[in-house]
C-alpha cells in the first residue's frame, strides 16, 4: 500500500473502497452543510473525504497513529479534526471542547461497534442520528422485534434512546481487505422512551432480566440480586408475569418494570 502501510487485524482493519456504497452513506446522512459530524476508524480517510466533499466539518478518531500522515494528506481540510486514541476512551471526555457534533457517520471498526454506538448515544446529547456500517449480525441486534433470537439487553438498552430508521446492506467484496462477515449500514435516530437519568436506572433492570437468558425473568432478576418479594410486587403492578423470559418483553415493558422496582 502507499505509505508503506500494514493492515492491523486487531483494529478490525477493512477499508470501504466502493464509492457507490459511500454514495448511499452520504444519502442516508442527509447532512446540512456545515453539519458538525463524528467518525469513528477514519482508516485512510476514503468516507472521510466523501463527508468533507459534503460540506461537512468533522471530528474523527483513529486508533491507529501511523494513519496520522495519511490522513493529513487525505482529508487536508480546516474542516477537519483528528483525534488520535481509543475511541471508547475519547467519548466524551478526549473530543475538542465544544465539540457537539449531530451526525455519527462510520465505518466502524467492528470490534467496538456495538459498545460506541450504545456510548454515542449515552454521552453525546447533541446527537441526533447515527449512520453506521456494521457487521449484518450486530445490525440483527439493533433493529431486532422482542420474541425474536437477536433481541436481548443490547437492542433494548439501545431503544431507550434511538430506533433504526434505514438499512442496507454491504457484501465483503466492497473493503480492502474483504471481511469475513458480511456488513451492513444502518440509520438510527435519536427518539427516547424516557429521559437520560430514567434509562440509566432502567439499563441494570434490562441487564439483570436478561442475564441469564433461559430462565424466567423472576429467577434471571433474582439471581442479579433483586429481592423476589419485590419483584412479585413489581411483576403483579405491570402485569408481567413472573415465568415470562426477558426477551419477550418490549423496552416499554423494562421502563414500567424499573419504575415499580422503584
Amino acid at each position: 500500500m502507499r505509505h508503506g502501510l500494514l493492515l492491523k487485524h486487531r483494529l478490525g482493519q477493512n477499508f470501504l473502497v466502493n464509492d457507490a456504497i459511500i454514495e448511499k452513506i452520504l444519502a442516508l446522512a442527509a447532512l446540512a452543510p456545515g453539519e458538525q459530524v463524528f467518525e469513528v476508524g477514519p482508516g485512510i480517510g476514503t468516507l472521510t473525504t466523501a463527508l468533507l466533499g459534503a460540506g461537512a466539518c468533522v471530528t474523527a478518531v483513529e486508533a491507529d497513529r501511523t494513519l496520522e500522515p495519511v490522513l493529513a494528506e487525505t482529508c487536508d481540510s480546516p474542516r477537519f479534526t483528528l483525534v488520535l486514541g481509543d475511541a471508547l476512551k475519547a467519548v466524551p471526555a478526549g473530543l475538542p471542547a465544544g465539540f457537539e457534533p449531530t451526525a455519527f457517520v462510520s465505518n466502524l471498526p467492528y470490534q467496538i461497534a456495538a459498545t460506541i454506538i450504545m456510548q454515542a448515544f449515552e454521552q453525546l446529547p447533541s446527537l441526533n442520528r447515527a449512520i453506521v456500517m456494521v457487521q449484518a449480525e450486530v445490525a440483527d441486534r439493533i433493529a431486532a422485534a422482542p420474541g425474536s433470537k437477536a433481541y436481548g439487553a443490547y437492542t433494548a438498552k439501545l431503544a431507550l434512546h434511538a430506533r433504526v430508521t434505514g438499512r442496507f446492506e454491504v457484501a465483503p467484496g466492497n473493503f480492502m481487505p474483504p471481511p469475513h462477515v458480511d456488513s451492513a449500514v444502518v440509520r438510527i435516530e435519536r427518539a427516547p422512551l424516557v429521559d437520560a437519568a430514567t434509562a440509566a436506572r432502567v439499563a441494570p433492570v434490562i441487564d439483570a432480566a436478561f442475564a441469564q437468558r433461559r430462565k424466567t425473568i423472576r429467577n434471571s432478576m433474582s439471581a442479579s440480586g433483586f429481592d423476589k418479594g419485590a419483584l412479585d410486587a413489581a411483576f403483579a403492578a405491570c402485569g408481567i408475569a413472573p415465568t415470562a423470559r426477558a426477551e419477550t418483553l418490549a423496552p416499554e415493558r423494562f421502563v414500567e418494570l424499573a419504575a415499580a422496582l422503584g
